[in-house]
């Protein structure tokens, strides 16, 4: 894997811009079948992080406004995924780039469970590295299972499973020392673009009811929430079907009031 933040585009510039910012895994392998899903309706632009241990989250935010700015994109909407809506919300202060619209998926401001997260982190740095491939292994196992029917996913599998070591290990455990260290309510409280919360109903990661609670509560721009009942923490993998339908209902409603004002 590139030490550089990565990025790829997919689809015609005409076409709403989506922009995808992975959870912790940090990689665009792992939405492989969302993005299938909403081919030829969006121009999907994905990235893939480096595999930093020195990166804050203002160097990830700022390392994907500059992939958007050499790739001419200069607004879309951003979907935050897990770990990614940390990297989202100094997103949407940076120069040269517009945030049409903020969709979190299984994301959050604050983390809810402190103690969790500092947990994860020494498990991430401690245990194993055989006993974490081990985990690695066993979704990809069941993942084979419930994707068999489509051979690019499969294989965007396969690459993730192949892409695992120490490095990306290493990279987890900073990552989530990022989460357990960052306090992003400030932004939020003053976000004022549609911002959106899209869960999977089986969420032991990050707890959904204080996060949406908070949203409603605290942020200008919340508008709205959708809890996936088949799906679990990788809401966009799991719950593909409805994610992508609920994504694309939140995108053409905003762009029709925005068309209807004008």
């Amino acid at each position: 894997m590139s030490d550089a933040l990565q990025i790829r585009v997919h689809g015609e510039a005409a076409l709403p811009t989506l922009i995808y910012l992975p959870g912790l895994h940090g990689d665009w392998l792992l939405v492989t079948r969302f993005r299938l899903a909403l081919a030829g309706r969006v121009r999907f632009v994905e990235f893939t992080y480096p595999n930093s241990v020195t990166w804050s989250l203002d160097d990830f935010a700022a390392a994907v406004a500059g992939k958007l700015r050499e790739h001419g994109i200069a607004q879309g909407w951003v979907l935050a995924e897990s770990f990614g809506s940390q990297v989202a919300w100094p997103l949407l202060q940076a120069e040269g780039f517009r945030a049409e619209g903020l969709i979190l998926a299984g994301g959050f401001v604050k983390h809810p469970w402190p103690v969790a997260v500092r947990a994860t982190e020494w498990l991430l740095r401690r245990a194993p590295l055989a006993w974490l491939t081990a985990v690695v292994t066993g979704y990809a196992f069941v993942a084979r299972w419930r994707f068999k029917q489509d051979p690019e996913v499969m294989a965007a599998l396969r690459e993730f499973r192949a892409r695992w070591g120490e490095p990306l290990r290493a990279a987890a455990a900073h990552r989530t020392h990022l989460v357990a260290n960052n306090d992003p309510r400030p932004l939020a409280r003053s976000a004022r673009l549609p911002v959106f919360s899209l869960t999977g109903v089986l969420d032991p990661v990050v707890p959904w009811p204080p996060v949406q609670r908070w949203l409603r509560r605290e942020c200008p721009g919340w508008r709205a929430n959708r809890v996936v009942w088949t799906a679990d923490h990788n809401v966009l993998g799991t719950g593909t079907a409805s994610a992508a339908a609920q994504v694309l209902q939140w995108m053409q409603a905003d762009a029709e009031g925005r068309r209807n004002q004008d």
